[in-house]
């Protein structure tokens, strides 16, 4: 019983620290912030996660899981592939641009990486599952609409992603920079152009 009342404990400082994190980013956020906010002592916060960085850890898992799971959700099962692919796209960008909490972290903290090359593995993980999570999904897309890319499996979803997260990062700085069906207009219009199959030889 005093191992369960424990791992709640723990989830309850997680959710608290996505909060106040997504509130006022990693520079600004100390344990006695994430204490306040999931109304514990600094110290049983401390007994679950001695540093900062040991919480960080556990905050970037379970946000990036979260996201992640929003992602796979958005492939619709048992659509037309082209229609399977733009409602896909219409998910995958409402994912990064609701703003929600953990998307915040997750932006948050790929920004901080840029000086902490601690932040780097995982969210070096976090693109790999999304981008396989793509794949996946393109190829059995791919194979039911009889269409080949024009370039390798392996960077395609590489490229949809760095368009949606590089436009989603403008939005988040200017609003009114872009409409969602600008960009799923546009990224659809290339993803179509790169799975169209080349001229034959």
């Amino acid at each position: 019983m005093g191992y369960k009342k424990s791992e709640i404990s723990a989830a309850q400082i997680v959710q608290a620290a996505i909060r106040v994190l997504a509130r006022q980013g990693y520079a600004r956020t100390s344990l006695l912030d994430i204490a306040r906010e999931a109304g514990m002592s600094k110290g049983a916060v401390h007994y679950h996660f001695p540093t900062k960085e040991a919480l960080i850890e556990v905050v970037l898992t379970e946000a990036c899981d979260t996201v992640q799971r929003r992602t796979l959700e958005a492939w619709p099962a048992e659509q037309a592939p082209l229609l399977g692919l733009r409602k896909a796209l219409e998910a995958l960008w409402e994912v990064r641009a609701s703003r929600t909490d953990e998307a915040l972290v997750v932006a948050d903290l790929l920004a901080q990486s840029l000086s902490d090359p601690k932040l780097r593995p995982q969210l070096a993980e976090f693109y790999e599952r999304a981008a396989e999570q793509m794949r996946t999904a393109l190829a059995a897309n791919l194979s039911a609409a009889g269409l080949e890319p024009r370039i390798p499996l392996d960077v395609l979803p590489r490229i949809v992603v760095g368009l949606l997260d590089g436009l989603v990062m403008q939005v988040f700085v200017d609003p009114e920079a872009l409409r969602p069906e600008q960009v799923v207009d546009a990224i659809q219009t290339l993803a179509i152009a790169m799975l169209t199959p080349g001229p034959k030889a």
